[in-house]
């Protein structure tokens, strides 16, 4: 009997609550969304041309760090035939696919094993996101280089990569790389030369090509937003979203490299 009345009493209460809550809703103020016609464009010719000359202004803002970069970084941008003997290959992250690299990153990692293979760099630092114990791009890069020949112990992890200048700066800061090649699709490879040159690193930027498919187009839009982010960081310089004690990965396998 008494279970039944503390049911009772529960099925009640939340019953009370349900009223309340319903109540509360029925007499919440709804939002108010804006008609359209406090969007129309203005009436008159003098105002049409203000909106016009705005708009125009707001894409050339959008479109300048992306420009500065570009003409910035073209002399150090080429292909890997181009690319100068640099110890040490960088080779950012582009995403997994069912715990492998997708092909816009295996293209990148195909390049690297090529520079390496003609004796460009000796050793690779693979810089990605292993934010997530389930997502873990620098061991996915790693096992796809073994598999072209590039030896293990001339690959180098970087597990906080989770951005182009957090790789940047954590080349510099946390592994000691001063000079490096960095790998990486053309949309892209001027923003991390960029980004690498104002860390500190004497950087040269190589442009894997591409088909111009949906994901290049995408990419390059993507590159317009990204663009304003690396502008302001190569303003202000912050530090990497984690930087950690320095680690001697890349000396070390530069030193096993050495005959």
């Amino acid at each position: 009997m008494r279970r039944a009345r503390e049911a009772s009493g529960a099925r009640a209460a939340s019953g009370g609550r349900a009223v309340a809550e319903g109540g509360a809703e029925r007499h919440r103020p709804r939002l108010r969304l804006p008609r359209l016609s406090a969007l129309r464009l203005p009436r008159s010719r003098r105002g049409r041309r203000l909106a016009v000359q705005g708009l125009m202004a707001l894409c050339v803002l959008a479109l300048l760090p992306a420009t500065w970069m570009r003409l910035g970084a073209d002399a150090q941008v080429g292909t890997t035939a181009d690319a100068p003997a640099r110890e040490v290959a960088v080779v950012f992250g582009a995403g997994l696919w069912k715990g492998r690299p997708t092909p816009y990153l295996a293209h990148r990692l195909d390049a690297a094993a090529e520079l390496y293979r003609t004796g460009k760099v000796k050793v690779v630092l693979v810089t990605g996101d292993n934010s997530r114990v389930e997502y873990d791009e620098p061991d996915a890069m790693r096992a796809y280089l073994t598999g072209r020949g590039v030896p293990d112990d001339r690959i180098v992890s970087d597990y906080a990569g989770f951005d182009s200048w957090d790789s940047c700066v954590r080349a510099k800061k946390i592994f000691g790389v001063d000079r490096a090649v960095l790998v990486s699709q053309g949309f892209h490879i001027h923003r991390a030369t960029t980004l690498c040159r104002s860390a500190g690193i004497d950087a040269y930027g190589v442009a894997v090509d591409e088909p111009r498919d949906a994901t290049w187009y995408y990419g390059g839009t993507r590159e317009l937003a990204a663009s304003g982010k690396a502008a302001l960081d190569a303003l202000f310089r912050p530090d990497p979203r984690f930087l950690g004690p320095q680690e001697a990965g890349v000396a070390e396998a530069l030193a096993s490299a050495t005959p």
